[in-house]
């Protein structure tokens, strides 16, 4: 039981993440809220593309605050949300296999965007197993 407690609470805690990340993002566009860096990273050089581009990534960060809402509920309700947490953690694995299409390996393993790498790789396999496993304990 403390097991499944630990996870409940692990759970919760990875939704608050992804929450704060998807508002940083989804509240402030390319240049984001500024929580994670500075906001004068991009200067503009075309104002509509900009401003379309940005519009997307602000429905990115909106996707994001949404499956981090999801693993928040999960914790409060993971007999329910059980499958789907699996799922988004499957997807959230592969997904960072996708900052490899940048072909640039010092960006992706810089300190800046290593860890979030590795726990996309490693943690979120890790934690969908960890949810296959605590469904057999309560079964």
């Amino acid at each position: 039981m403390k097991k499944i407690k630990l996870l409940n609470a692990v759970v919760v805690i990875i939704g608050a993440v992804i929450v704060l990340l998807g508002l940083n993002v989804g509240l402030g566009g390319i240049k984001t809220l500024g929580w994670q860096s500075t906001r004068d990273f991009v200067s503009i050089t075309d104002a509509a593309t900009f401003h379309a581009q940005d519009s997307h990534i602000r429905f990115i960060g909106g996707v994001w605050f949404g499956v981090g809402a999801v693993f928040m509920i999960g914790g409060f309700a993971m007999r329910q949300l059980r499958p789907t947490l699996i799922i988004l953690s499957a997807m959230i694995a592969v997904a960072g296999l996708f900052r490899l299409s940048a072909m640039d390996t010092g960006g992706v393993f810089s300190a800046a965007i290593a860890p979030s790498f590795a726990f996309e790789l490693v943690g979120f396999p890790l934690l969908a197993w960890w949810l296959m496993v605590s469904a057999e304990r309560e079964a």
